[in-house]
């Protein structure tokens, strides 16, 4: 399998595409602020031909490049329902302006073919399966993709802004919720093998193993009551 992953635009965020090997059909997940150019280099250089986008919430930092990327390969976005007005309303999804030089490099709006994501779902594409779980506590409708173990690597999770190595997703802002995001912890990342490589929203890549054992807040989760203490823990994303 073939995962090529580059951060990207003012906020850091990591794109990822992902093919069965080199010279196949891949898919783009979140393809965020200034990653269109990325994205071609990226599909020349592994000879991709991309059928979808899938995003793993709304925010402008992981789908400001959705519309020229759709557009340009004619494939569709998928997203949760919860968070797809944010595709077109940005800052209402922030609570706040993001400013206007920023404004001025977006395509704000909505692909021509938009899928609506559901907890549970199971993905085929681009002969590759992918797991969906609806994650709230980021925003209402963050969803993380869980890939399988085969015999050439372990299980991959792309995590969006839910869990990053040492941290997890900011919750101060519209639609997030600190409870909703220790359940959403508790009930998607817990049960997964420590073998799991995690593939976040921003910052270098773990696993489970590794933050099971470190981060405080996934700490926490496991282990409700006195222990670690997450207070001091940076949050990360928009």
């Amino acid at each position: 399998m073939l995962i090529a992953g580059f951060p990207a635009g003012a906020w850091g965020t990591n794109c990822y595409l992902v093919a069965p090997a080199a010279g196949e059909e891949c898919v783009i997940i979140d393809p965020g602020h200034q990653a269109a150019q990325g994205v071609e280099e990226a599909l020349a250089k592994h000879r991709l031909k991309p059928v979808a986008v899938v995003l793993t919430h709304g925010h402008i930092d992981h789908v400001a490049s959705v519309v020229p990327v759709c557009g340009a390969h004619d494939v569709p976005a998928w997203i949760h329902p919860e968070d797809r007005y944010m595709m077109s309303d940005p800052e209402r999804a922030l609570g706040r302006s993001i400013g206007m030089p920023l404004m001025g490099e977006l395509t704000i709006g909505e692909p021509d073919d938009v899928k609506e994501l559901t907890d549970g779902a199971a993905l085929k594409l681009a002969g590759l399966d992918f797991s969906v779980a609806h994650a709230p506590g980021h925003t209402k409708g963050s969803v993380t993709f869980r890939m399988p173990e085969n015999t050439e690597i372990p299980s991959v999770f792309f995590s969006g802004d839910l869990l990053f190595a040492g941290s997890i997703g900011r919750t101060d802002l519209p639609g997030g919720s600190h409870t909703e995001i220790l359940d959403s912890l508790a009930r998607v990342c817990l049960p997964l093998d420590d073998s799991t490589v995690v593939l976040s929203g921003h910052g270098p890549q773990t696993t489970i193993g590794q933050e099971r054992a470190t981060n405080p807040y996934l700490r926490q989760v496991a282990a409700p009551g006195p222990g670690a203490d997450p207070t001091s823990a940076p949050r990360r994303g928009m």
